[in-house]
């Protein structure tokens, strides 16, 4: 195995796939010889050539558009939206389009195509590139969305959404991109889309999170079972299917939830996850079901992120305030 950082698992994953199927194509802004924003596709385009990994015009919409196109002629396309902040320009193609090529061609065309994309707070980033809008992309039927919080995760997440014969959004928290490594196999792997992981066992408290507030949780975690409260991370990593049994089993167990977002109070997957435990598995709690997110304004710019965004103190106190309800 390798020492790998997220964002080196994330282009080793495109990597093995350019090799293992000649329909994969990777494009998007200044994707190719500069190798992105973040160099996500560093030195795949001299690797694979112009022809396989290649820049766009500045243009989200006309990039979705090319994606459904290839997709529809025998192609995998692999597009990146520079930062997930820009969606609004594709979401035609994205929600309109993409979602709906099987059914709407009784199974005679799909949309094999997975959308990657940056986003996520606290690297202090312009205004409308940090906004966590997955739960615009959970809420549309027909997508899958994908949100590591590892290295690991990530090389076996996107492979499996680059496989897929559907539409996945695939999400990546640009805190993680080079905040730690771990280590990931140099073959391939896939991580099945749809089932969460549980990060961290505990007894006391499930805690459902996702993304960067995964590695919030632990922080947490650690902070209380120093005084005798055992917190259960459990990890998503898909928030569309959301993995029910994985949480349930955990709630079964605990009896006590937490949801953790950095999205928005009213924007995310939390809700969700929420009414779906309550629907679920009322009679095994003992708490009603809470959450932490940021609050219910516009993502603020630089200088106020990081007292807007949910701070590991935060799941700490609202924790104790599960256990003494």
């Amino acid at each position: 195995m390798a020492q790998m950082t997220m964002i080196q698992a994330i282009t080793d994953a495109m990597r093995t796939e350019l090799n293992n199927d000649e329909n994969v194509l990777v494009f998007g802004e200044d994707v190719g010889q500069n190798g992105g924003v973040f160099r996500a596709t560093e030195g795949l385009q001299k690797e694979f050539g112009e022809e396989r990994v290649f820049d766009t015009p500045l243009a989200e919409s006309g990039i979705g558009g090319l994606a459904i196109g290839l997709g529809v002629t025998g192609f995998r396309p692999v597009m990146e939206i520079q930062f997930f902040g820009f969606v609004f320009e594709v979401m035609d193609s994205i929600a309109g389009q993409m979602t709906r090529m099987r059914y709407r061609s009784g199974g005679h065309y799909h949309s094999p195509i997975t959308v990657r994309s940056p986003f996520g707070g606290g690297v202090k980033t312009p205004e409308m590139h940090a906004d966590s809008l997955e739960g615009l992309m959970a809420q549309t039927p027909g997508l899958k969305v994908v949100i590591p919080s590892t290295p690991y995760d990530a090389k076996g997440l996107l492979i499996s959404s680059i496989r897929d014969n559907d539409p996945v959004v695939y999400l990546e928290h640009m805190k993680l991109y080079r905040s730690f490594r771990e280590e990931v196999p140099e073959e391939e792997y896939t991580i099945e889309l749809g089932k969460a992981d549980v990060k961290r066992e505990g007894k006391d408290i499930t805690v459902v999170t996702y993304g960067a507030m995964v590695h919030t949780c632990l922080k947490a975690a650690e902070e209380l079972a120093e005084e005798g409260i055992e917190l259960e991370v459990v990890d998503l990593r898909t928030v569309s299917p959301i993995d029910l049994d994985t949480i349930l089993a955990s709630v079964e167990k605990t009896n006590r939830v937490i949801v953790v977002q950095e999205a928005q109070k009213q924007a995310g997957i939390a809700a969700q996850v929420m009414a779906d435990i309550t629907e679920r598995a009322i009679l095994h709690l003992e708490a009603p079901v809470m959450r932490v997110t940021a609050p219910d304004t516009t993502y603020p710019f630089a200088v106020a992120e990081d007292i807007w965004l949910p701070h590991y103190n935060d799941v700490v106190e609202k924790a104790k305030e599960v256990m003494n309800f």
